[in-house]
């Protein structure tokens, strides 16, 4: 069946399962591998790596050779997992600027009213608790390890080794009762540090075969708790990986086979159907499914369970247009045992709204079947699966009507969807931006601009691999290189938001701070409904001690921070009562600080700013218990407060508790490695205990992590008050 005969089948299904046959219901356990091609797993054919772990599963279980993800990115892909929704149904369309609706009803919510206990244990920023993916479980481990602001989300994780620790200690405790969980592993992202000894691999090939190692810990945990023989596992990915084809070394741009071709693969309790038929182990499924196809599959793995609500599918009376539009079907009957051929074919749908809301560039929409790949790109593109399987021709010109068929039921499929924008900015906070001397500002693109107008993302992949390249350097403290790299980007891409925005970064690394001033804003003006452009520039002026400037900007963030924008809310609260502090306005940082902690209850800003004022005073002992609380309450939460572990550590050396001040000195810069004041703490403190050697190694790692003139001066007054003046004259 064509793309444009299944096209009803998609629209339609919007209830996900049918009855099974009455059993007792195991555990139901989704893991997601992010990141993972499936054409990098043995089970799909590669032979570089040993995988045995998830060669096991496919063993005991159905192996779906054409798998595929909705989107190349981690939020909006888990969240069509989850609901069995595509997301211009679901609305989330980036990693950055969106969360699933609180009316929205997902798989875990359904599992929960038919009685099962739910756990979910992630691995990512990205899936924080934040964006709505942690409604509905009764427990929601997104807990990472603290890090600064500096950071990108996408850069936010923890050892997957720590999430199946916590899942499993979740999993024993469950006791009798039936549960779902829902592991998400993130080791196959950038950066590639595989542990060794998969170290000695290719960097990716090497996260891979760590990633099998922990589905390998689980799944012996889930055997030596005697319940993987009744357990449903779906092993699946979010997305895969460019690695250069196509140009795209990561993800987020294109959706050809590399990014969107995902494994997935479903062990039901037993096997015993498929044995009995007798069929080989480990069958293998040909027919195209897709992420949505998840939450359908197991909730109809699930069963009846007794005292369940009735169901209900994944949506809610009243939730919105997406409850109507269920794209998901379940292929429970086929992987237990039932005819493929009664699975209703359809056109998988895939998008990238990366390009264009990162970049100004075109968004890509594509349709896949059980032949033909169309991307809609200002320059279209139809790919015969069948005989080329990396997509390197093009057939649109060739096959006219094939392409035009295939357009024709993408259009109708997307229907009434629109390039959702992340927030909108009021008239009035446009005047205000007006009034900071935003005349020539650039809103992000209005939902109504055709992305055909716009420029294709084939004609850009050198600009972004560029681009990736420069943050490449910068992580290798190679700043000036990598500043000199973006600037030429922006020489012939002016639009691009997200390259100002690093410019600013490294400029303020390097001391160039009216430089970075002048990026940031750059990046407010294609950006002005992101709070945290404008929490960048009132944080420049901060440092410029441009005071009035600076509050005018943290107050405008407040405003265009969306409603459910909390932590970008709290951000902006936060820098407001540092703008108060170094007024010395004592009142309003104190509100500003409750502020913040109402936005989010885990930043401990009022117990800092009260700190904060006792230790301008002078009043150490005092203010040591609150900067310890707060330090304590902040290594509960992922983002941390800068300068937090600095002034701890200050007041520590000044009650002459030195050793407890050496690992406050050593967390601030661990967190802040670009805090001068922190090094110069510690090259004091290790000073003052004869410990020179020490001290200037800590100097001589400030010059080399956070070069500039800031912190040549600071090095040559530390040289000067230790009776050196040789070594500050050579700093001149």
């Amino acid at each position: 069946m064509t793309a444009v005969a299944a096209l009803a089948a998609v629209a339609a299904a919007a209830i996900f399962f049918r009855a099974p046959r009455p059993r007792q219901p195991g555990p139901i356990i989704l893991i997601s591998i992010d990141t993972l091609r499936a054409d990098r797993l043995p089970a799909y054919g590669y032979q570089k790596i040993r995988t045995p772990a998830i060669d096991a599963l496919v063993a005991d279980g159905v192996l779906f050779e054409r798998a595929y993800a909705h989107a190349p990115q981690t939020l909006p892909s888990h969240a069509s997992m989850l609901t069995g929704l595509l997301p211009f149904q679901h609305g989330v369309r980036d990693n950055v600027g969106f969360a699933l609706k609180a009316s929205e009803r997902m798989l875990q919510h359904v599992l929960r009213e038919r009685g099962y206990a739910t756990g979910g244990f992630v691995s990512a920023y990205v899936l924080r608790k934040e964006t709505g993916i942690g409604a509905g479980f009764d427990e929601y481990d997104s807990d990472f390890p603290a890090t600064s602001p500096e950071l990108s989300i996408g850069q936010v994780q923890r050892d997957g080794a720590q999430t199946v620790e916590h899942a499993v200690r979740w999993m024993a405790q469950a006791g009798s009762r039936p549960f779902f969980l829902f592991l998400h592993l993130y080791e196959p992202h950038v950066p590639y540090t595989p542990p060794s000894p998969y170290a000695s691999l290719a960097p990716y090939d090497g996260e891979v075969a760590y990633a099998d190692e922990l589905v390998g810990r689980f799944v012996d945990a889930l055997k030596g708790q005697g319940r993987y023989d009744d357990a449903t596992v779906l092993l699946v990915s979010d997305h895969g990986e460019g690695l250069g084809d196509h140009g795209e070394l990561e993800h987020g741009l294109f959706i050809y086979d590399e990014s969107i071709r995902v494994p997935f693969i479903v062990k039901p309790p037993g096997g015993a159907p498929r044995l009995r038929s007798g069929q080989a182990r480990g069958r293998r499924l040909t027919a195209p499914v897709q992420l949505a196809d998840v939450a359908p599959t197991l909730l109809d793995a699930a069963g009846p369970t007794a005292g369940a609500q009735s169901d209900r599918g994944l949506s809610s009376p009243g939730a919105g247009p997406s409850s109507s539009l269920g794209a998901g079907r379940t292929l429970w009957p086929i992987i237990n045992g039932g005819d493929p051929a009664s699975l209703p074919e359809i056109g998988v749908y895939s998008e990238s709204f990366y390009p264009r809301y990162h970049f100004g560039w075109s968004e890509l929409l594509a349709l896949t079947d059980a032949r033909y790949r169309y991307v809609k790109a200002p320059r279209p593109e139809l790919y015969d699966l069948t005989t080329d399987p990396r997509e390197l021709r093009n057939i649109a010109a060739d096959r006219p009507q094939a392409a035009q068929a295939m357009r024709a039921a993408l259009d109708r499929l997307a229907s009434g969807a629109k390039a959702d924008r992340p927030s909108a900015v009021t008239a009035a906070e446009r005047e205000q931006f007006q009034a900071l001397g935003y005349v020539g500002m650039q809103a992000d693109l209005d939902e109504d601009v055709a992305g055909d107008t716009l420029p294709d993302p084939k004609d850009k992949v050198g600009v972004l691999e560029e681009y990736r390249k420069a943050v490449t350097l910068a992580a290798r403290r190679e700043y000036e290189g990598a500043i000199v790299g973006l600037r030429k980007i922006l020489q012939d891409n002016p639009g691009m938001a997200d390259v100002w925005q690093q410019v600013g970064n490294l400029l303020m690394r390097v001391d160039r701070t009216e430089a970075a001033l002048v990026a940031y804003k750059r990046f407010v003006a294609l950006k002005p409904t992101q709070s945290n452009g404008l929490v960048a520039v009132a944080a420049t002026l901060l440092r410029l001690k441009r005071l009035d400037e600076a509050r005018q900007h943290a107050q405008l963030a407040v405003k265009v921070a969306a409603p459910h924008e909390r932590l970008a809310r709290a951000s902006a609260h936060e820098m407001l009562a540092k703008i108060a502090l170094a007024a010395r306005d004592g009142e309003t940082a104190r509100r500003e600080a409750q502020l913040a902690q109402q936005e989010d209850p885990s930043l401990p800003m009022p117990l800092y700013v009260q700190a904060l004022q006792l230790h301008t005073e002078g009043r150490y002992a005092e203010a040591l218990p609150l900067f310890a609380d707060a330090a304590k309450q902040v290594n509960a939460r992922t983002l941390t407060i800068t300068e937090l572990f600095f002034y701890l550590g200050d007041t520590l050396a000044r009650l002459g508790r030195n050793a407890e001040a050496e690992a406050a000195f050593k967390e601030e810069i661990r967190l802040f490695p670009q805090n001068r004041r922190a090094y110069a703490g510690l090259a004091m403190l290790y000073r003052s205990l004869g410990r020179d050697a020490e001290s200037e190694a800590t100097i001589r790692e400030m010059l080399e992590t956070a070069p500039g003139s800031e912190s040549k001066s600071l090095a040559r007054q530390l040289w000067t008050m230790f009776g050196e003046p040789e070594k500050a004259r050579l700093l001149r």
